[in-house]
């Protein structure tokens, strides 16, 4: 097997998971009451936190010498990204979310192994609803999970991630009404706010 499977996707999957993740990280935010400014600016950030695999995807596929071996290649994904961002003169603010996104609370995470709050608070947000959609997502490999399933593999690593943010996620997630869990609608259309943030 090839590392260049491991990042095989299409653009509508990339899209649609970027969707996902920039619906709940916005809605993470307001449930933790941040600013306007910073909720905006997590669509931007949720919607391109993977556009660095977009060119690591065509290298691999262009030397298929590569193997799975070699996963740290896979791992170069947020620095591509924010170089990517950053050429592009995307806000700073942004470019700092999608490069530490995969950064743990820890400090197992990389690129850099930040630990607790030297990891930006967007940065958090967007790793605790990457990992969420993630693992709600049906994958090639296996079914996806329900959301009970999912918070309670995440509260198994725990260490991973900020706390008050996974608890702004479960507070989310829980419909007072009946006591079920659900993930709710995003009440902004991303499309037309990503549009203001760009243009």
């Amino acid at each position: 097997m090839r590392i260049n499977h491991l990042l095989k996707f299409t653009m509508t999957e990339q899209y649609e998971h970027g969707m996902k993740v920039a619906a709940l990280a916005y809605m993470v935010a307001v449930q933790m009451e941040l600013s306007e400014s910073m909720c905006n600016k997590l669509i931007a950030a949720g919607i391109m936190h993977d556009v660095g695999k977009i060119p690591l995807q065509e290298e691999m596929d262009a030397d298929n010498s590569m193997i799975v071996e070699e996963l740290g290649y896979l791992r170069q994904h947020p620095q591509r990204g924010y170089q990517i961002m950053r050429e592009r003169k995307i806000d700073e603010d942004i470019c700092e979310m999608v490069l530490y996104h995969h950064e743990n609370w820890d400090g197992s995470g990389y690129p850099y192994n930040l630990e607790g709050y030297n990891i930006p608070l967007g940065a958090c947000i967007l790793r605790v609803c990457d990992v969420f959609c993630a693992l709600t997502d049906k994958r090639s490999y296996r079914d996806a999970y329900p959301i009970e399933k999912a918070l309670d593999l995440m509260i198994h690593e725990i260490k991973n991630y900020n706390v008050k943010v996974f608890m702004a996620l479960q507070q989310l997630l829980h419909d007072d009404e009946d006591g079920s869990l659900r993930i709710p609608p995003c009440p902004i259309d991303l499309r037309g706010d990503i549009h203001k943030l760009w243009h």
